[in-house]
């Protein structure tokens, strides 16, 4: 931990010096404030193994991931419930994290609440770990005096939302591994094996057929600019990156992705599955409808539906329903609308949400599984032409040869 310089005033008036190590700015002010000193002056100290400890070097610094921050609400929602006062909780929790990041955070956290701070507030300081959603949902707790009803919300909430995510990675990764690992091996092709046919074709003394002589373009192409190829991939790569961050290449590449044969069917019913699951659990948790779809919006992961979103919600605070703009924007299916329109009119609107959140969760399996079925063999067929291919196009020569001397 980094070690802190300090300088201020007892409550008897003397001036007192020192160094105190805390894991922040803020908890080093509350270890002072408890000694009873006022610091006038509280700074990190430089130099030294403490200075070197506070490098980070880009890429080596621990990841706080999903899964800790479900596993620290589950925790905490049930200590909170066993009725332990929240700073102990925040104690317990940091000291037994492995976590040295998230550790840090926790500490923070601990001593925001400590000097006066909400928890909600202490948490909102930390906005790329604890989001919008977490945040409000917490601050719906604390109102409401119900903050283990809302952790146990949250850890549910996390949990399903992880493991939708890992679906759909696993329903990715495969075709990206295949396509990679077949690139791979068609540049060896290209690179190493081609020429060793090359030399050996030379001695022939005949017109090599056409396929040979593509194959062979092709290996001399990439022996001689292959970094014209790499250039020009990189590029286009880096493009539709600086593309996609504007407003304007996130529409059109996410309207795209949406309207990608099966892939896009998958995406919207994700993004159906998320919307329907996120606002349920805050709209049960107390949170307000119109505060619920702006966060809503933002943790959609795809502009399209944010927009959809933000337009229900504008017409909402207009006094109309929220099914009527949402069936209008095309994004969300008929199905969807007309069971919101039925929990509008039941008041059941979070019982509601939840049902179509576990139906478009169960259809995601199903489509993710579909998709599985149909990329493995598509896969095998491409691997087929594009290895396979390349191989007879170079024995077909040799082939020719042997025709011409059995002839």
């Amino acid at each position: 931990m980094p070690k802190y310089v300090y300088t201020g005033k007892t409550l008897g008036g003397q001036v007192a010096k020192g160094e105190i190590e805390a894991a922040s700015l803020a908890q080093a002010n509350a270890m002072l404030r408890r000694q009873q000193i006022v610091p006038s002056s509280l700074t990190v100290k430089k130099g030294g193994l403490a200075a070197l400890n506070e490098i980070k070097i880009p890429g080596l610094g621990q990841r706080i991931k999903t899964k800790d921050i479900v596993v620290f609400t589950r925790q905490f929602a049930t200590m909170i419930d066993a009725g332990l006062p929240l700073v102990q909780c925040l104690d317990i929790l940091a000291g037994q994290q492995e976590n040295k990041e998230f550790k840090k955070v926790l500490l923070d956290v601990k001593s925001s609440v400590e000097e006066g701070s909400t928890f909600a507030d202490a948490l909102k300081k930390h906005p790329k770990v604890f989001d919008d959603l977490f945040v409000n949902l917490v601050a719906a707790g604390e109102v409401g005096g119900i903050l283990d009803t809302i952790l146990n919300r949250l850890s549910i909430f996390l949990e399903k939302s992880e493991k939708l995510k890992g679906k759909i990675k696993s329903a990715l990764t495969y075709p990206v591994v295949v396509i990679i690992i077949a690139v791979l091996v068609v540049t060896g092709l290209l690179l190493w094996v081609v020429p060793i046919f090359e030399d050996m074709f030379a001695g022939f003394g005949k017109a090599l057929p056409l396929p040979t002589q593509i194959v062979v373009s092709m290996s001399k192409f990439l022996q001689h600019w292959w970094f014209i190829i790499i250039g020009v991939l990189g590029g286009v790569g880096i493009g539709l990156l600086q593309f996609y961050k504007t407003s304007r290449g996130r529409k059109v590449l996410d309207n795209l992705f949406l309207k990608i044969p099966v892939f896009g069917d998958l995406l919207r019913k994700t993004a159906v599955a998320r919307f329907t699951r996120t606002l349920g659990t805050m709209l049960s948790s107390g949170v307000p409808i119109l505060e619920a779809l702006e966060i809503v919006a933002k943790t959609a992961g795809n502009v399209i539906v944010e927009d959809a979103v933000m337009q229900a919600r504008s017409s909402l605070s207009e006094g109309k329903t929220l099914a009527e703009p949402l069936a209008k924007t095309k994004v969300f299916p008929g199905m969807v609308t007309q069971m919101i329109t039925v929990g509008e009119s039941t008041g059941a609107m979070d019982a509601m949400l939840g049902k179509i959140a576990d139906f478009y969760e169960d259809e995601v399996d199903a489509a993710v599984e579909a998709l599985t079925s149909l990329i493995e063999p598509l896969l095998m067929a491409f691997l087929g032409v594009v290895v396979g291919g390349l191989v007879i196009a170079l024995y077909l020569p040799i082939f020719q040869l042997a025709g011409a001397i059995s002839g």
